[in-house]
């Protein structure tokens, strides 16, 4: 608390962004969760209103925070604790909707879904998939498992929704916007077409079971909100593939 507290009361910045998160739904990480999501949102929040009322303050929400029946998603849709993420994804937003309401503070909400660029790390999906086509051609591995491949979402470039936000905390308008692209495909689609880049047929290479249990069978944005206010995704699926495997073979000859 204190770090963020002298640096809000020492700059007064026009604009905080925070993106602070433990990426994982595990249960096992429910006290990392809170204290990065929760507390950090607090921290943030309450060093503002004593500090720096003037500041604009934008929190990522996620999709994952939402009831997911397999409709696009909106900011009307309800919320749903399905894990420990969840959970301090929406104590946060309630946190930034007390703050806002009492203290008049100007504080926006993103609820992202996917948003992916050449710097994730391996753990997640998008990522993954090149840094194991990497393996199969360096001839470290003849296959990958990748569980059920059926699971649609979208592939949004981390650098369109970044845009986004800059577009929602300029405006007094509207203070929560789901930023999404509302274009989904299943991960079957993303593995074709990262093999495809290097010539390869992925079912040569690709284990993968369709009875695997998921959390969700499709997670889609109505992201009609943002669009409204001006903003458009600049690239698309196949711009997304090409930009994540060409860096990812640039670096690895490095």
């Amino acid at each position: 608390m204190s770090f963020v507290e002298n640096i809000i009361r020492k700059e007064k910045p026009d604009f905080i962004f925070n993106f602070a998160a433990k990426s994982t739904a595990s249960h096992d990480f429910i006290y990392e969760n809170h204290d990065t999501i929760s507390t950090g949102c607090l921290n943030i929040l309450e060093s503002v209103r004593k500090y720096s009322l003037a500041s604009k303050i934008f929190i990522s929400g996620s999709a994952l925070q939402f009831e997911n029946i397999g409709n696009p998603i909106d900011e009307s849709t309800n919320f749903k604790a399905t894990s420990s993420y969840a959970v301090s994804r929406i104590h946060s937003t309630y946190l930034s909707r007390y703050y806002r309401e009492k203290f008049g503070m100007k504080i926006y909400i993103g609820y992202l879904f996917n948003h992916d660029s050449p710097l994730r790390n391996s753990n997640h999906f998008n990522k993954k998939v090149i840094l194991e086509i990497n393996e199969i051609l360096s001839n470290n591995k003849s296959h990958i498992n990748l569980g059920n491949l059926n699971i649609k979402k979208e592939f949004g470039f981390a650098g369109d929704i970044v845009e986004a936000i800059w577009v929602l905390v300029n405006q007094n308008k509207h203070f929560e916007a789901v930023i999404g692209t509302g274009k989904v495909f299943s991960l079957k689609e993303w593995v074709k077409k990262c093999f495809s880049k290097f010539d390869l047929d992925w079912e040569k290479f690709v284990i993968h079971d369709e009875n695997d249990n998921i959390e969700y069978s499709v997670l889609q944005s109505n992201p009609n909100l943002i669009m409204n206010m001006g903003w458009s995704p600049k690239v698309d699926f196949n711009q997304l593939v090409d930009l994540m495997v060409d860096i990812q073979t640039i670096r690895d000859a490095v």
